[in-house]
């Protein structure tokens, strides 16, 4: 009755471990993969997304224990629903509590957090044995514009510029490697220097954007790092934190 240990035993598994391709003979052989020929390709759950951004980033605190924090979130929405109560306003959180992992968020079953319910957290007002899965435009809404996904784009992009080298090949290499787990393709290092040249001319064009992108979030930026090159790299770590791969399990 060690849960903990057949869980383990679960995700070490071969059968776990597979990845999501599949040749034309499993198609043919099981096509809705009822024997596990292959590994199963699904959208993160809610809180799975937030965590993985916070880790590439270096943000994540990943304490254990502990009371329930309230991370970022639009003002008001509490205020609107809530009764006269010490409960009625929201009061965001400051410095490392905002990086906990996403299990310690507190929720509010009639003001949920938006970020999680966008990416179908249950509200918690009954047990959900299995959670629904969608795919919407508002998803990407978040992981563009969020302000924790943009922080985190923030922190990354830093990591990037202090750890992948001098080169923008190298920086770039280095993202995907963080992020994905595999080196980048020559392509793909192409596109995303294209991407880095264009945004860093851009943001040298106009230094208020550039402060006013690497402004978001409470976390502090090293300030050694060009704000018009740190910008760009921000740029170019949401753009990778936003691709299919990064957000599906494969």
């Amino acid at each position: 009755w060690n849960i903990k240990r057949l869980v383990k035993q679960i995700v070490m598994s071969e059968t776990y471990c597979q990845d999501s391709k599949q040749s034309p003979l499993l198609q043919e052989k099981d096509p809705e993969n009822r024997l596990l020929a292959r590994g199963p390709r699904f959208r993160l759950q809610a809180e799975f997304i937030r965590d993985q951004a916070l880790f590439v980033s270096g943000l994540l605190n990943d304490q254990i224990g502990g009371p329930s924090v309230r991370t970022y979130q639009p003002k008001g929405i509490w205020e609107e629903v809530a009764l006269d109560t010490n409960l009625s306003r929201f009061v965001q959180d400051t410095g490392s509590k905002l990086y906990r992992r996403s299990m310690y968020i507190y929720w509010k079953r009639s003001a949920p957090h938006p970020a999680m319910t966008t990416f179908d957290a249950p509200s918690r007002e009954k047990c959900t044995a299995r959670r629904s899965r969608t795919n919407t435009p508002l998803q990407a809404l978040v992981t563009l514009n969020d302000p924790q996904f943009v922080e985190a784009a923030r922190a990354f992009a830093q990591r990037i510029w202090q750890q992948g080298g001098t080169a923008t090949e190298s920086r770039i290499d280095f993202a995907y490697r963080v992020a994905l787990n595999r080196p980048a393709t020559a392509k793909e290092i192409a596109l995303l220097k294209g991407l880095y040249e264009r945004q860093l001319e851009r943001f040298r064009a106009d230094p208020k954007k550039a402060n006013e992108l690497l402004k978001v979030g409470e976390s502090s930026r090293e300030e050694s790092i060009p704000a018009d090159e740190h910008a760009a790299w921000t740029m170019v770590a949401n753009t990778i934190m936003n691709l299919d791969e990064f957000l599906v399990k494969n």
